[in-house]
């Protein structure tokens, strides 16, 4: 069991800054937990407190049932992969890999077999002899995860290890990572600003904000239901479209009314809106830009505007359409090019769409 429990966690500086502000987060056993979110916001300083690299202020640490606050890192029984590897030049990789059973005294029958099972699983057979600096990048990271995973930690913890790689490298490690999991079977904490990586990876997303947590879920949750508008704008690339929008009713109808047409309500949304008091009054929006259509085959058009930038990405295109509510993105199948300057009717997908609270920007419609 490596069951990981953070109670109130809090993170305060000498300067009075707070990195951390009162975290709850329950880690069971064989979760791969994704800490996600934008640079400074908590995620980093919430690992290492994890790890016992960093003091915590207020709160409790619990591994396993047991008070973890003052207990030194290396009696925690986890283990951490940095995105600088931190590996040692003058050894090779073989010596990279044995080194914490060397230091325990593991009989080195034990560590040859250890390190030769670790290498197989990573793929690092034919490495073993080189020195560090004759790896690449990928292989780098693979040593430091053999290094770590060499120990049979109850928990691993890695800190953006795939940050420095390619994005061709990055692709193939993360793949590496799933099925490294997969076959571990134990408890996994990966911290990334990469959201890609976040909804690939994990099983539990934790997407932060200024120290606080904004949403704990699975993928498909937060990106169907996001809790608020940061996090709807945060998951998903190309990022969530924007735009004010004013709730009236029309023969019975709730419709949100934009600056060229109407977006109808379904009736879950509409109880929602009614509850909530809604009618009336203006709100906050947002459609993602595969839920944006061209509006050329009869749909009804919710914003005009003229194209700005065309990408063309082989399997999809992504339209860039200024509009009198800002900048809309569609993200469409439809392969035909848009050219610069080229007048164009938006609709959307009526049942995609999603209302915020304009103050305090938490979602109404979920």
């Amino acid at each position: 069991m490596s069951e990981i429990i953070l109670k109130n966690i809090t993170k305060e500086y000498e300067n009075g800054f707070l990195a951390v502000k009162d975290v709850n987060l329950e880690i069971k056993d064989n979760e791969f937990v994704i800490l996600v979110g934008p640079s400074g916001c908590g995620k980093s300083t919430t690992l290492r407190m994890i790890a016992g690299l960093e003091d915590i202020s207020d709160g409790e640490l619990l591994i396993d049932g047991k008070r973890m606050n003052d207990v030194a890192p290396q009696h925690r029984d986890i283990a951490m992969v940095f995105q600088n590897y931190a590996l040692y030049p003058h050894m090779t990789v073989y010596q990279n890999i044995a080194y914490s059973l060397k230091i325990k005294k593991t009989p080195k029958a034990e560590i040859e077999q250890r390190v030769r099972e670790v290498a197989e699983t990573l793929g690092l057979t034919g490495l073993l002899d080189r020195k560090t600096g004759q790896l690449s990048g990928g292989q780098k990271q693979r040593v430091a995860m053999g290094r770590a995973i060499i120990r049979h930690p109850k928990a691993f913890l890695m800190d953006e290890p795939l940050s420095n790689l390619d994005a061709k490298l990055r692709g193939q490690m993360r793949v590496e990572i799933a099925d490294l999991y997969q076959r571990l079977n134990t408890t996994f904490i990966y911290v990334t600003h990469d959201q890609t990586e976040a909804m690939t990876l994990g099983t539990k997303i934790v997407v932060m904000k200024d120290g606080e947590i904004q949403q704990i879920d699975s993928p498909a949750n937060l990106f169907n239901f996001p809790a608020n508008r940061f996090v709807a704008g945060f998951i998903g690339t190309p990022t969530m479209n924007f735009f004010d929008a004013t709730c009236t009713e029309e023969g019975g109808q709730l419709v949100l009314q934009t600056e060229k047409g109407r977006i109808p309500m379904n009736e879950k949304k509409a109880a929602a809106l009614r509850d909530g008091g809604w009618v009336g009054k203006q709100l906050s929006a947002g459609i993602r830009p595969e839920h944006v259509i061209c509006a050329d085959r009869g749909e009804e058009a919710v914003f005009e505007g003229e194209v700005g930038v065309f990408e063309l990405l082989g399997s999809n295109a992504i339209v860039y359409v200024q509009t009198a509510s800002g900048r809309m993105v569609m993200n469409t199948s439809d392969l035909r090019e848009y050219a610069h300057g080229e007048k164009i009717s938006l609709g959307v997908m009526a049942d995609m769409v999603h209302v915020f609270d304009p103050e305090t920007e938490r979602t109404v419609t979920n």
